[in-house]
């Protein structure tokens, strides 16, 4: 059910429960102080939010002055991809000021690191070791508690995270990045502001955006897609290409911003529903080498699609039919001298290139001499054993590894 309170729109996220919630029409310092108020009754409120965003903009300012005597606690920039270590540091924190809501402010590792905490919070991890308890893993826990302390997030990406019931952690010592799943718990309000996401970088704002591109490219093409999927995965598509288009061409444009922010909720409802492939699985892994969480889908998921062309070409042929049937996409492609009759995999490298992202793994400084360990990692992963050809030997990840190195 939509609710629309003055500017306020608030509704589900996805048609099928009841939360996470949306809101949109407020500025985010009102609707965060007005749902923290009305809707959880909150007093003690411990905000995490992006480092960058807190110094170079009032947004983190802002928002402490509209939530007043009701913040307890702020916890000022995490590292991508979510580092062990700094989740122990915000549950210490947030313990022992005795938060009742987290709030995070900035772009998709923070939210993985408030799910994260407050699993931990919920199952008394005092250390670094006793969060590997929590973690998917052989030494999992038999028994876990769900998280009780609630979760408003306010994104400034388009990675998505903020939508899932699972999150991802680093080891920081062997750089594993750990998937955390159920009964961890993802936000119950996500506050959308296409106003503050002009604060982000476009590197960022891009990159993030192919993310959740990949979300709906990799639903479609799996061979487990259903029409369902199939048609929530189409709807995040015509959102999130065109818009991100029309941002590269003019990053002021709140409306194409917010056309993406909506587009990134289809996604995120598509990668609830389907397993993910090799594009997700290998960059999880490249993540933890320093590359941005949005540019690993730039880099993998062409040479990933082209990979995988033997046995789903047909549904890769889908996603083709909608990316062309939309103006903006078919003058890039004229561009780019591509036509529809290309592969998906060459179809998405000249979408990614005219929005200025990296296409290779040379181009974000991974050497040669990396692959051979990154495909080692990649075996690890859940998501490149569903990917349409299971990625279960070394010499399959390399060969994708090579198609996305830049190398020749």
């Amino acid at each position: 059910m939509t609710s629309t309170d003055a500017t306020e729109t608030l509704r589900p996220a996805f048609p099928d429960r009841d939360e996470p919630k949306i809101s949109f029409g407020l500025p985010f310092p009102e609707a965060c102080a007005k749902h923290v108020e009305s809707t959880f009754k909150a007093s003690r409120v411990y905000i995490i939010a992006s480092n960058s965003l807190s110094k170079t903009t009032g947004a983190l300012v802002s928002l402490q002055a509209a939530l007043g005597d009701n913040v307890v606690g702020t916890r000022i920039g995490m590292k991508s991809h979510t580092l062990w270590s700094e989740v122990v540091e915000i549950v210490q924190e947030a313990r022992n000021v005795n938060a009742d809501l987290l709030v995070t402010l900035g772009a998709g590792s923070l939210s993985d690191g408030a799910k994260i905490v407050a699993l931990a919070l919920a199952n008394d991890v005092p250390t670094f070791e006793d969060l590997g308890t929590l973690a998917s893993s052989s030494s999992k826990r038999s028994s876990i508690n769900p998280p009780t302390i609630p979760i408003i997030s306010i994104p400034t990406s388009l990675s998505g995270g903020e939508y899932t019931n699972h999150a991802g952690g680093t080891h920081d010592k062997t750089h594993q990045k750990h998937m955390f799943g159920d009964p961890i718990k993802g936000p119950r309000l996500v506050i959308l502001d296409a106003a503050l996401s002009t604060t982000t970088p476009p590197s960022v704002w891009l990159s993030t955006g192919i993310r959740a591109v990949d979300h709906c490219v990799e639903c479609i093409c799996s061979l487990k897609s259903t029409p369902e999927t199939d048609e929530t995965a189409a709807k995040g598509l015509k959102k999130l290409i065109p818009g991100l288009l029309r941002c590269k061409y003019d990053g002021q444009d709140v409306d194409a911003r917010h056309e993406c922010q909506l587009g990134v909720v289809d996604a995120s409802r598509a990668m609830g529903l389907v397993p993910m492939g090799g594009s997700h699985g290998i960059g999880h892994q490249l993540g933890p080498l320093d590359v941005g969480h949005g540019e690993t889908s730039c880099i993998m998921l062409p040479s990933v699609c082209k990979f995988n062309a033997k046995v789903n070409s047909d549904r890769q042929k889908k996603v083709i039919d909608i990316l062309c049937g939309d103006r903006v996409v078919e003058k890039v492609l004229q561009k780019w001298n591509v036509d529809r009759q290309a592969e998906l995999g060459t179809v998405l490298n000249a979408i990614i290139g005219e929005l200025g992202m990296p296409r290779t793994l040379k181009d974000v400084g991974i050497g040669k001499d990396k692959l051979d360990g990154l495909a080692e990692s990649s075996l690890k992963d859940p998501w490149c054993k569903s990917n349409p050809i299971p990625l279960e030997e070394k010499r399959q990840v390399m060969e994708i590894l090579e198609m996305a190195s830049g190398y020749g």
